[in-house]
């Protein structure tokens, strides 16, 4: 078949990857527009965009699939590619009725969460936040709405109770070429089944924030483990912003919430009793490093308060 891809960051190369070296033809590769990164501003190509370079694929980066100039020519762009089947996967536009419906095999999008759950921009972190032990990859007819099409594959992983997104989203990564290749033999063999979502047993995955990073100790200490191996987390210490990257929740602390139970293991009192080891963490100005490494150079005070 001759297959567009739309993709645009790191979990969307593997499924490109795959397409590249099989036996289908990438007519061309849409991504989102270059943006600048990292201290210096430098512009730098997207994930895909890289990929789709190393096998001298053709790249469209149109600002707009849907309204000005640049929707016109990614129009006109599409026809002339004229492909049997567009794939998408973490494209981050949304596609009008016109591109839907001009393959023959229409569009397929492959979402990282088992649809109707987690529809939209962040599933991953999403799924972790919330405790979920298991995810995965849905294949989906595309339609109109925001991740509201016909399921038609579905593969599952567990979720590790120590997993963090990035470790998921790399997992979830390569399932996503996986599952993708069993769902075009089963279109070239006819033999898909798809399937509506029910919307009753839908749920949103919004995007990530800042500010949803921050941590507060009231609530229970696994639920700010699973903020953390989402997102991350940030608290205040000594009037000093500090960002937690890893912790252990311990059972059975005393304290108020927010205090520091035990300094030489950096345990903080949960809302529930419980409390929040400390093990990756970066004090401001500083890099990154080991809760053990910190403590090397700062004294704790039991009953000292956090936020």
């Amino acid at each position: 078949m001759k297959i567009v891809y739309m993709g645009t960051p790191d979990i969307a190369v593997p499924c490109l990857r795959f397409l590249a070296e099989s036996r289908h033809t990438v007519v061309g590769v849409f991504t989102q527009p270059d943006r600048p990164k990292g201290r210096g501003y430098h512009t730098v190509p997207t994930a895909v965009k890289a990929a789709a370079l190393e096998y001298d694929i053709p790249v469209y980066q149109p600002l707009s699939l849907r309204k000005g100039e640049d929707a016109k020519i990614a129009w006109e762009t599409l026809q002339s590619l004229s492909p049997d089947l567009i794939v998408v996967m973490a494209y981050g536009q949304i596609l009008p009725r016109s591109i839907l419906e001009l393959p023959p095999h229409g569009c397929i999008n492959l979402h990282a969460s088992l649809l109707p759950a987690y529809r939209g921009a962040a599933p991953i972190q999403w799924a972790i936040m919330h405790g979920e032990t298991k995810t995965g990859i849905t294949a989906m007819q595309m339609a109109e709405g925001l991740d509201t099409g016909d399921m038609l594959l579905k593969r599952e992983i567990s979720i590790g109770e120590e997993e963090t997104a990035q470790q998921l989203h790399d997992r979830l990564a390569e399932l996503a070429a996986e599952t993708m290749a069993e769902t075009l033999d089963r279109l070239e063999k006819g033999t898909l089944r798809a399937e509506p979502q029910d919307d009753a047993l839908s749920s949103y995955a919004g995007r990530i924030t800042k500010e949803m990073s921050a941590l507060d100790f009231s609530k229970p200490a696994k639920q700010l483990h699973d903020q953390i191996r989402a997102i991350t987390g940030f608290t205040m210490l000594a009037g000093k912003r500090l960002k937690v990257y890893s912790t252990r929740v311990v059972p059975g602390v005393s304290g108020e919430p927010g205090t520091i139970a035990d300094t030489e293991q950096f345990v903080v009192v949960c809302g529930d009793g419980n409390g929040l080891r400390f093990v990756e963490i970066q004090p401001e100005g500083k890099r990154c490093m080991k809760t053990e490494d910190f403590l090397r150079g700062k004294k704790l005070q039991k009953g000292q308060r956090l936020g």
